[in-house]
């Protein structure tokens, strides 16, 4: 058990387990976006700071079927931060909010040495999509393509420059295909972690294997923050999901089935 899962199974509850976590016909979802962590100043604006944080948030309410309804923020910022700064920071949030109709309720401000931003997002739910449910045979898909969000990263982390279009900054949210498709989903998750971490996820909760339909190279496997879909579905649905996918203009690979054999995860964590 790695030191991430080891910290979350301290805190062992029917509400942990999922992108968010489901009370009643709501599901509150948080994550961090902190600089030298997730992000550094120099590589983004502070509005595509601010749109990336949303965005890798609004990511996780999709990811459960949701519909985001309202975001807290807490925003801890360096003072040398000027006001154009902090007002760019701000429109960010406000115009991926607009974009999905999302109100901005409140939240926290406090100074810091660099710029950490975590936020909350409360969604509305009428059926929600979970992690548990994948039974033998059923069919594994990722939407979109994987690999470029690693690629791009290390072109940054040797200094290099990428597209204004990049998938770094650019995170493609899946929810169209998403909500035209849920009642023929089993299982999801959104690929945050990379895709053969977060298939550790979906085996390890419905106590499963994987059979590959073809081989996955690692630096696409491995390649986090995605943010794409990962889902399971029952064979007999395979026509109705590929159908949905061409509809929504979404890709979608079918790569594996769930078998009776083990699955080991062969990329290094990306947490701790």
């Amino acid at each position: 058990m790695n030191l991430e899962n080891y910290f979350i199974s301290q805190f062992n509850n029917k509400h942990i387990g999922d992108d968010g976590a489901v009370i009643g016909k709501y599901v509150y979802s948080k994550d961090a976006f902190f600089e030298n962590v997730h992000f550094k100043r120099e590589w983004l604006s502070f509005y595509d700071i601010a749109k990336r944080a949303m965005l890798v948030n609004i990511s996780d309410a999709f990811a459960m079927g949701a519909i985001p309804k309202y975001a807290l923020l807490s925003i801890a910022m360096p003072k040398s931060m000027s006001r154009e700064d902090m007002k760019n920071l701000a429109e960010g949030f406000k115009d991926i909010a607009a974009k999905f109709n999302i109100d901005i309720i409140g939240g926290d401000t406090i100074s810091n040495t660099k710029l950490d931003i975590t936020i909350t997002i409360i969604s509305e739910v009428h059926k929600i999509l979970t992690r548990t449910g994948i039974k033998e045979n059923y069919l594994f898909a990722y939407t979109g393509t994987l690999g470029n969000s690693a690629k791009d990263l290390k072109k940054l982390l040797n200094l290099g420059k990428i597209h204004q279009k990049s998938r770094f900054t650019n995170i493609q949210l899946r929810h169209q295909f998403l909500y035209k498709s849920l009642k023929h989903l089993k299982a999801g998750m959104d690929i945050s972690d990379g895709l053969y971490s977060d298939l550790e996820k979906l085996t390890d909760a419905n106590r499963i294997g994987i059979e590959f339909f073809q081989r996955i190279p690692k630096r696409i496997g491995c390649s986090g923050e995605e943010y794409e879909m990962l889902v399971a579905f029952a064979p007999r649905d395979r026509k109705k999901i590929l159908r949905i996918a061409q509809l929504t203009r979404t890709k979608l690979t079918i790569f594996a089935k769930a078998a009776r054999n083990s699955y080991k995860n062969r990329c290094k964590a990306h947490h701790f």
